[in-house]
């Protein structure tokens, strides 16, 4: 559920980078190029997605573990989102096999 909320959280993040102004952007995938076309249901769609993980981070932990954690979440997730995005790092390979190797090491270690 951790690495749903983590997953959840990068979309998020990765959609309202897209809409912001001063961000160097490229135009790999054929979605990237619509959300920033269509900025206003951009937006809405990444807040949406923020308000899920917050929730999915709420229903998992208690009320003050969740917000911290969804904040430090936010923090870590965002500042690699930031940092690695102009560089051409951010591959769609690369981040489901990130994703797919830590959700099977949640579901082997619980």
């Amino acid at each position: 559920m951790i690495t749903i909320a983590s997953l959840i959280v990068f979309l998020a993040f990765y959609t309202l980078y897209y809409t912001s102004k001063r961000a160097t952007l490229s135009y790999d995938l054929g979605f990237e190029k619509w959300m920033k076309s269509n900025p206003k249901p951009t937006k809405y769609m990444g807040l949406g997605l923020l308000l899920l993980a917050y929730a999915l981070w709420l229903f998992t932990q208690s009320l003050c573990c969740g917000t911290l954690m969804f904040l430090i979440q936010l923090m870590t997730i965002g500042s690699l989102i930031i940092i690695l995005t102009p560089l051409k790092k951010i591959s769609p390979f690369a981040i489901i096999a990130l994703f797919v190797i830590v959700a099977l090491l949640e579901f082997y270690y619980n």
